[in-house]
């Protein structure tokens, strides 16, 4: 991360930019990811002309059960508990984490389904 100098020198005139800012240097707003009833996602172009997914609506979650190594899809109900936020819950936002409730048992996301398109879980309890 580059230091951000003040644009103003010391005895109060303005700096002179050294040069432009760069195309990865932009950041983008977050996405929340929110429960739906549907998945939808979202391309961005990141750099090298690779391309990004984000997920924007989740309705299901690829829940994993650790004891048999097995992986289902469930769809989600609702989110129970967030600890990156707990006005997450209120508003139905997944982030790497975040509680949710399947049909059949609670899971916690592993993924990060904001910037790589899809909701991975785990299965607790």
């Amino acid at each position: 991360m580059r230091k951000i100098k003040s644009r103003r020198r010391t005895t109060g005139g303005l700096r002179k930019a050294k040069r432009k800012g760069r195309k990865h240097e932009i950041s983008r707003e977050s996405i929340l990811c929110k429960v739906s009833d549907f998945d939808k996602r979202k391309t961005i172009d990141a750099m090298g002309k690779e391309k990004k997914l984000r997920l924007r609506n989740a309705q299901s979650a690829n829940v994993t059960d650790p004891e048999t190594g097995e992986t289902v899809t469930e769809s989600i109900k609702n989110v129970l508990e967030n600890p990156a936020n707990p006005h997450f819950v209120r508003r139905g936002a997944i982030t790497k984490g975040t509680v949710v409730e399947t049909e059949n048992y609670k899971a916690r996301i592993t993924s990060r389904p904001g910037q790589n398109g899809q909701a991975n879980a785990v299965k607790i309890e």
